[in-house]
């Protein structure tokens, strides 16, 4: 028998069988009909600690403690689980009696992780403002540590790890989460992905590591190698931190790199660990510092850097961690520091070791030994992590600290590889590589964003006749004569312009232009970095970019200061000098900010609001520790090379919303020489000075690599839509939304609709990527045109479904700016663009406009009555699903109702005119539930649910009405004793024939109480 789509249930009893027999761990059973689960489970931990030997007064105050965070309501997710955390990993101070000392019990044995007790317990039924029951959940020494949603085998890993998410919010089980460290969700076919609370879902990992064991499954390989008694314990005591409000669990790749580093430091040989830009080295150096301040004794951590933005980030990484870190303020605070054991973590920039230029090292060494005191030596155990030890570290300054720190260990950690030339000296200075983590695993683990690289030659791409007037064409489409009269004249401005000789300003056109009609960049998602050749250029970069509505936008970051003392006797009556036209164009924009002020406004609106500051200008700062997912595009018009360009390009390739598929970097500089080689040899260029091996797979041609995702988005449209026959209207419909007379089958259908939608909007990016450049993709003139309207057919298949289906508002976030996408590139006809329904759901609008809102329906449904019946069906099913736990009573009339209209549009008992108008009599009644008479007294839409729901009896829903009112307290649907006094008032006013829960249920779903 094939086990393929297996159902859960399957897999479930597997994953049972296996936490039992290979892992080891007890089945505490099915507790989905047990009352009273808890994330502290009281009996299991009080064994536990009886068997540690507390006494029974110590046992009951520290489980009282214990259990008043872990069942708190009170304060957030994250700080709560914080306070759990603290007390599960460092245990809590009771005393006995009063007059006895304090002593610490600890609930987990950190020591001797098989001296703790695993335990498991399937559907666990959790009570909540809407109850929850998850699949598996891990429990050690019955405190809830681990959480498993299960998916079969053909259903996305991601809609259990939205599950996960969705449990976690207040009306649904939050306190449940305050104890648990590992939220993990699975399938058989993708393995398991893990996170822990509040993760967003595109940070899930998948755990990597290499074994020679053959496992029938991967999720079984996953649990195996993650959920082992050792590991698991090792995992929450060594690799979870606090960070910034973000709890964080390391991936496989920071988890090895520590492992290996801790080999390390007990042989005490210095190493080098280089993991890739943007793959979270600042959280390894975190979780390496911490396990060497607790397992070696005396033991210190000196932190070094050679950039004021890697300091400053370093130093906020441990202090949002809660290893508070002591910052040297200059060379004599650092020697200071170091003689005196007050401080185990210290940060120092690697240029307060002195001001001197590179070849003054030498005398500078001298200076240092000549200045030390007599009596100096660095007190304590001392580990130096040289962050980007690629830098200067590999050179004479190195020597100035091995001279004040002679027994210390020494790791670099780098982003970058190293030099060919320097890789020698490196790994003399600091040893053989401890860990590495390349660029293209990082992709490969979607830690970090592909890069598409493109090479442009501003003069020949900006005097593409062809180019432009292509682009000319879209940007008019849909205007009126009068309106395009009026941009053909400024479009004559705007030729005169990429006629000239300024390649500045072509550049600034050429970048204006991606703002308009790039993914990301037009819709606000995302942003751009532009790298300048000089501070000068820069400011000119600035100016130009005023002129277009693009300037409003953007802001210059330099090192720069724009002080009186440095323009003084520059006038020469001759027109500006650079710095003078510096100093106007820094006061201009800094607009009376200090210059430190204005750059951290900018950086922050950059980093949270990209689409109200779209593009940073900038030279060298910025340009590595600069972490802001949204950027997208990196142009880069200044000659870079090595590790600058390296760091430079990675400032792109930060994950950030589903919508941002890879990093895109513009070259108007050619640094690759590409537009004369294959980029594939890019090495013997702008990267000549690496082993090719450490940059594989780091940069790949854009057109080459779109044309590739073009093709396969097409393929995956085509090849789910491929069991439709024939590819009408109706019979989409069908496929996507199912039978609208089987409600069930609009729940049945929602995972291939979702597909759908995700394909879809994947299949439109891809072609909006290269829309205007299709022929330099390699396609020809008839391909091209039959792809555009292929991807114009999906489009409208994808609207068609989801109005049909009543997702259609449900999704607007979902796409941001793809409708601006559309008829920007693939609409021939922007008229046809679906404008109320832009603004209303279908319901709304037949509300509104009655048998008119039809024809706001996308032309392919209106043009079939069949398809309008069934998808105002549809919606009106959705809305009665989706409103029925507010009034169930009346919402189960108007599904009865429906289920009649149905059945007569079947039998042809009613004409299409007549039909559509009785559809829009129970659309108004499900809107506004005016489906019934109410008597006087019943006014608002609380009250009518209550009369509806108990028996029509007017006197008592006005009683229990008054009741709630008067009982309910602020904050009562979170709050377990303020629910039950709600509950226990109105069980006093109802008789015994009705049901209490259910008309609590009733009254937690009305906005009015």
């Amino acid at each position: 028998m094939s086990d393929v789509g297996q159902i859960e249930r399957n897999a479930q009893n597997r994953i049972v069988k296996l936490f039992q027999e290979r892992l080891d761990y007890d089945y505490l059973g099915n507790w989905e009909e047990r009352e009273n689960n808890r994330n502290v489970e009281e009996e299991l931990l009080r064994r536990f600690l009886n068997r540690q030997g507390y006494d029974k007064p110590l046992i009951d105050k520290a489980i009282f403690e214990l259990e008043r965070a872990a069942q708190s309501q009170a304060d957030s997710l994250y700080n709560t689980n914080k306070e759990v955390y603290r007390l599960l990993r460092y245990g809590t101070e009771v005393r006995a009696s009063q007059g006895e000392n304090k002593q610490t019990v600890h609930f987990i044995d950190w020591q001797d992780p098989l001296n703790n007790d695993f335990a498991i317990a399937e559907e666990v039924s959790v009570l909540g403002e809407f109850d929850k029951r998850p699949d598996i959940v891990l429990y050690v020494n019955g405190i809830a540590v681990g959480i498993l949603e299960l998916k079969r085998s053909k259903v996305s890993v991601n809609k259990g790890i939205r599950q996960n998410l969705d449990n976690q919010k207040p009306e649904f089980i939050k306190s449940f989460f305050n104890t648990i460290q590992l939220v993990m969700a699975g399938n058989d076919t993708a393995g398991l992905r893990y996170g822990t609370i509040e993760t967003p879902e595109k940070y899930y990992q998948k755990w990597k590591e290499e074994t020679d064991e053959e496992f029938d499954y991967l999720l079984d390989k996953h649990l195996v190698q993650l959920c082992n008694k050792e590991r698991l314990i090792e995992l929450i005591h060594d690799f979870v931190l606090f960070d910034a409000g973000a709890k964080k669990i390391c991936r496989p790749h920071q988890y090895f790199g520590v492992k290996a580093s801790q080999e390390n430091v007990t042989k005490r040989e210095d190493g080098i660990i280089w993991h890739t830009q943007g793959s979270g080295k600042s959280l390894t150096m975190v979780w390496l510092a911490q396990w060497i301040r607790e397992h070696v004794d005396d033991s210190r951590v000196l932190v070094i850097t050679d950039r004021i933005e890697l300091d400053k980030q370093i130093v906020r990484v441990f202090d949002d961690a809660g290893e508070s870190m002591e910052r040297a303020e200059s060379g004599s605070d650092l020697i200071d520091k170091l003689n005196k054991n007050e401080y185990p973590l210290i940060s120092s920039l690697v240029h307060k070791f002195g001001t001197k230029d590179e070849g003054e090292y030498e005398s500078y060494i001298k200076e240092i030994r000549q200045n030390l005191p007599k009596d100096f030596k660095a007190k304590g155990d001392i580990y130096v992590f040289v962050d980007e030890c690629h830098r200067t570290q590999s050179g004479k300054l190195h020597r100035a600290m091995k001279t004040i720190l002679p027994d210390a260990m020494f790791i670099g950690f780098t982003g970058t590889p190293l030099l060919k030339n320097d890789k020698k000296t490196s790994l003399e200075v600091f040893g053989p590589y401890i860990h590495t983590y390349k660029f293209d695993e990082a992709v490969e683990d979607n830690v970090v964003l592909d890069l598409r690289y493109e090479a442009r030659d501003i003069d020949q791409k900006i005097t593409d006749q062809e180019s432009i007037d292509e682009w000319f064409e879209k940007e008019t489409e849909g205007l009126n004569d009068v309106a395009r009269e009026e941009l053909m004249k400024r479009w004559g401005t705007m030729k005169k312009l990429l006629s000239s000789k300024d390649r500045l300003q072509k550049i600034v056109y050429d970048i204006v232009k991606d703002f308009k009609i790039k993914d990301r960049l037009c819709t606000g998602q995302g942003n751009a970095l532009l790298v300048a050749n000089s501070i000068y250029d820069a400011c000119k970069f600035y100016e130009l970019f005023q002129e277009h509505e693009l300037g409003k936008y953007c802001a210059i970051v330099t090192s720069y200061n724009p002080s009186i003392d440095k323009v003084k006797g520059e006038s020469t009556g001759a027109g500006d000098t650079e710095e003078l036209h510096k100093y106007k164009v820094y006061q201009d924009m800094l607009d009376g900010k200090s210059t430190e002020q204005f750059e951290e406004d900018v950086k922050k609106k950059f980093v949270n609001e990209p689409a109200q500051m779209k593009l940073l200008i900038v030279v060298d700062k910025l340009l590595t520790g600069f972490d802001a997912p949204p950027a997208t595009y990196l142009y880069i018009d200044k000659p870079m090379q090595d590790h600058g360009l390296f760091q430079a390009i990675c400032r792109v390739n930060r994950l950030h919303t589903e919508d941002k598929e890879y990093g895109y970097v513009v070259d108007y500089k050619d640094l690759f020489k590409s537009l004369e080689q294959s980029i594939a040899d890019y090495t013997s260029e702008a990267f000549e000075g690496y082993d090719k091996d450490d940059v594989e797979g780091l940069l790949k041609d854009r057109y080459e690599q779109a044309r590739n995702k073009l093709d396969e988005a097409l393929d995956a449209v085509e090849a789910l839509c491929e069991p439709i026959h024939p590819k009408t209207t109706k019979e989409f419909i069908r496929y996507f939304c199912g039978d609208p007379e089987n409600e069930d089958d609009l729940k049945e259908t929602e995972e291939q609709r979702t597909t759908l939608y995700k394909l879809t909007a994947s299949l439109i990016r891809a072609y909006t990527d290269i829309a205007n450049e299709m022929l330099r993709a390699g396609y020809t003139k008839q391909e091209a045109i039959e792809i555009k309207q292929q991807v114009q057919f999906y489009s409208d298949v994808r609207d068609e479904v989801k109005h049909a289906s009543g997702d259609y508002i449900d999704l607007k976030t979902y796409e941001p700016g793809m409708r601006q996408l559309i008829d920007m590139y693939i609409s021939a006809e922007p008229s046809e663009k679906i404008s109320a329904l832009d603004d209303l759901s279908l319901i709304e609008l037949v509300v509104q406009r009655g048998e008119d809102a039809v024809n706001e329906l996308p032309e392919g449904i209106r043009n079939d009555p069949e398809a309008v019946a069934e998808t105002i069906e549809n919606n009106i099913r959705k809305r009665i699903i989706e409103e029925r736990p507010t009034n169930p009573k009346y919402f189960e009339k108007m599904s009865d109702i429906l289920e009649e209209l149905i059945l007569k549009r079947k039998q042809q008992a009613l004409d299409y005119k007549k039909y559509l108008q009785e559809l829009v009599e129970l659309t108004k009644k499900v809107k506004q539930l005016n489906g019934q008479d109410y008597p006087e007294q019943i006014k608002t839409s609380g009250q009518k649910a209550l009369y509806d729901n108990l028996n029509n009896d007017d006197e008592l829903a006005k009683v229990v009405d008054k009741t709630v009112k008067y009982t309910a307290k602020d904050g009562w649907r979170d709050n377990k004793i303020k629910e039950r006094e709600v509950k226990r008032a109105i069980k006093q006013k109802l008789p015994e024939k009705f049901n209490v829960q259910e008309v609590l249920d009733v009254i937690k779903n009305q906005d009015e109480y």
